[in-house]
């Protein structure tokens, strides 16, 4: 059995597999999710697991170097980009994008991860680093 870190197979496997500048979209459990895109769907009831728990699960593995979010949130969900900015703590840059472009933009990601948030506008993409 896995000691630490993420214990979904899937999910574990995914952030494995993760190369230089591949991305992955982490999403409340409105946002679509583009033909092609393999779905990791954790939402299991309302609120369960929230965005933020699963945005700290994989940044305690994955190296990011960049990050895109919906312009949205902060006048929409301010207290949910307080709690991001908080998780994030200028580890990365952070590019706010309006809703459609970071949907358009979730068609070139490896992967989304579908949360039980409810909390509008919780969305990010990230964008792998390297670790040397």
């Amino acid at each position: 059995m896995k000691k630490r870190g993420i214990l979904n197979g899937e999910l574990s496997k995914l952030v494995a597999e993760m190369g230089h500048m591949d991305m992955i979209l982490i999403g409340d459990a409105g946002m679509p999710v583009p033909k092609g895109v393999k779905l990791i769907d954790l939402a299991l009831v309302e609120g369960i697991p929230g965005f933020i728990e699963v945005l700290k699960a994989v940044l305690e593995d994955l190296k990011v170097e960049e990050a895109y979010i919906d312009v949205e949130l902060k006048s929409v969900s301010p207290h949910m980009k307080e709690k991001l900015d908080s998780v994030i703590n200028g580890e990365f840059k952070v590019t706010e994008i309006e809703h459609e472009k970071l949907k358009e933009l979730s068609k070139d990601c490896k992967a989304a991860i579908r949360t039980g948030e409810f909390t509008p506008y919780s969305n990010i993409i990230l964008k792998s680093g390297v670790v040397f």
